[in-house]
């Protein structure tokens, strides 16, 4: 394609410093863009904008398009050729704290996620170093439209979501924890995992309000909502967020708190990256002794007795110490059902687990633990007691069969450790109750979809119950972008499956449609008012309608994100996106 030569009347009425940062150090040959950029500041005085304007500019047709049709700020350039040179510019822009990779090792992880769903290959990897590094890349991704994905600990499980083809920014080194006794606070990185945050805190004696099983991501987790061990006494994960270290699409590095920022401090509060790519959290502390709990699964002949335990925990539980997790599961076709307990305290009080605790068990391990040992032990197969349980109504299944193994021999930190790098998806529906009518619905769906999935290759199905005490998503003294304004109590009903071939990523996707639309029109038969009801931001699916998750909020975080990305930078990333 020839060169075009664009009159300079075209450009009156468009700003001049969009076409300035959009523009400045590019040249085309016709076929996209070829990106020579070799300084990335945009502090930049306005009589040099206007002589830069006034020189003409050799634009392919494809581009004159974009700018004619004020469509700049919202086009995505994934030329390989593009791409490929914005890794260089970055490369040879950023501070020696920073690295670049194609290939190798360290590419590999970087772009590896806990669902194989997840990761894709992108053109390249970048490892920020510091906050300031983030902000040139930033400005360079701006400038030149390339999409980009931000990763954490790596769990997001909505493809596309902190994955790309484009430039993969893992925020691995910023991993720091650091503990501040005085002002009872934790600086996180962006890039540390609960495992982490957990074991340097315990020899504190303290915790922060986090994630309930292992390799779970700081950020993504916080940033979305948060539910947490200690829900129940100190709301979620992003009701105890004192500030944020941001990046925003400016490149321009902030903290933000309440007072400092408080629409973007009520933005971040469950509304993920869209306003910039967040590199530490500073969090509450609380004080943290060793707590009881741990895993009971249950034989088939126990579930109707686990069914109604949940849904009379849920319903009368007014000790905000306790907590459950109840999951009803389908391995391989075969189903079962699992209660993980937690009790904040050395002791468990009297009473308050008996209804679960007196049922026939497969396996036990509940006892005095760390919280840390509970968070490792709830997301791995638990080891058999060392003596017979006299509860035990039936042989164990081979399936469910394990040796004694001690702590320290685990697995690798994963969720869920037996679905490691298979495919995934979450989906959720939000409920005010956990009748006992809606838990055997739950079952009933695993079931089905557990045995209807399974020929093609949809391996494990999971119904997560959390059932939260009517106060606890309301601990906050400020309004988050999620939960929006709701009457009554918010629990979520959240989905998994796993699966093995790509091929049937489309089929597991319209069965957890399917599912949570039988559970939702179940809940309301029941006499629940939940067609409107918040779902849960960080399982909620893909295609989710922002509406369906903030409500009412969602016109504000429209404003906050017009504010600070004028341009779009950060709709060059995946995610949910106002």
């Amino acid at each position: 394609m020839a060169f075009t030569m664009i009159p300079s009347i075209l450009f009156r009425g468009v700003r001049p410093h969009l076409l300035y940062e959009a523009f400045d150090g590019m040249q085309t040959n016709g076929n996209g863009p070829r990106v020579f950029l070799s300084r990335v500041s945009t502090s930049i005085s306005y009589k040099t904008i206007q002589k830069a304007m006034r020189k003409p500019m050799i634009l392919s047709s494809s581009l004159c398009l974009l700018l004619v049709t004020g469509t700049l700020a919202t086009s995505i350039i994934t030329d390989p050729r593009v791409v490929s040179d914005t890794c260089a510019t970055i490369a040879a822009a950023v501070s020696s704290a920073s690295v670049v990779h194609y290939s190798g090792s360290s590419y590999e992880e970087d772009i590896r996620h806990w669902a194989s769903s997840s990761t894709q290959r992108a053109a390249c990897s970048f490892e920020p170093g510091t906050a300031a590094d983030v902000g040139i890349a930033l400005q360079i991704l701006g400038r030149n439209r390339v999409p980009f994905a931000v990763k954490g600990g790596g769990h997001a499980m909505n493809p596309g979501f902190s994955s790309t083809t484009g430039i993969q920014i893992a925020m691995s080194s910023f991993s720091e924890i650091v503990y501040d006794p005085e002002l009872q606070v934790v600086s996180v990185g962006a890039g540390a995992i609960w495992d982490d945050v957990y074991a340097a805190l315990e020899p504190h004696g303290v915790t922060v309000v986090g994630g309930r099983v292992s390799g779970i991501g700081v950020a993504g987790f916080t940033l979305g909502g948060g539910y947490s061990w200690l829900t129940n006494q100190y709301g979620l994960a992003l009701d105890n967020v004192e500030s944020f270290e941001l990046v925003l699409p400016s490149g321009v590095v902030i903290d933000v708190t309440e007072s400092s920022h408080p629409d973007l401090f009520f933005g971040l509060r469950g509304g993920f990256d869209n306003f910039g790519i967040v590199t530490k959290f500073v969090l509450r502390a609380y004080p943290q002794e060793q707590i009881w709990g741990g895993i009971i699964i249950y034989p088939e002949t126990s579930v109707g007795q686990v069914t109604r335990a949940t849904a009379s925990f849920a319903a009368s539980n007014d000790d905000p110490k306790a907590q459950i997790i109840m999951t009803t599961n389908c391995i391989a076709g075969n189903h079962f059902v699992v209660t993980t307990l937690f009790y904040d305290n050395p002791d468990l009080a009297p009473g308050v687990f008996d209804d679960f605790l007196d049922i026939p068990a497969l396996i036990k391990d509940v006892k005095t633990r760390s919280l840390l040992s509970l968070i490792l032990r709830a997301s791995s197969l638990p080891e058999v007691e060392s003596s017979p349980l006299e509860s035990s109504t039936e042989p164990l299944p081979q399936w469910l069969l394990v040796e004694e193994v001690p702590l320290s021999q685990l697995p690798p930190p994963a969720p869920v450790n037996a679905t490691l790098a298979m495919r995934g998806i979450f989906n959720t529906v939000t409920v005010k109750q956990y009748s006992v009518e809606l838990i055997e619905a739950a079952i009933n769906e695993s079931i089905h979809w557990g045995q209807t999935l399974m020929p093609y290759s949809g391996v494990f199905l999971s119904y997560d119950f959390t059932p939260v005490m009517p106060s606890a998503p309301k601990r906050a003294s400020t309004p988050s972008a999620w939960p929006p304004a709701y009457e009554g109590t918010m629990m979520p009903i959240v989905l998994y499956f796993a699966w093995i071939s790509e091929f049937s990523d489309d089929m597991m996707h319209r069965a957890t449609r399917q599912s949570t639309s039988t559970l939702l029109d179940k809940a309301v038969s029941l006499g629940q008012d939940v067609k409107d009801a918040p779902l849960y931001s960080n399982c909620a699916l893909f295609d989710t309608p922002l509406e369906r998750m903030y409500g009412n909020n969602v016109e504000r975080l429209k404003k906050i994100k017009n504010q600070v990305d004028p341009y779009n930078v950060m709709n060059l990333a995946g995610g949910f996106k106002f």
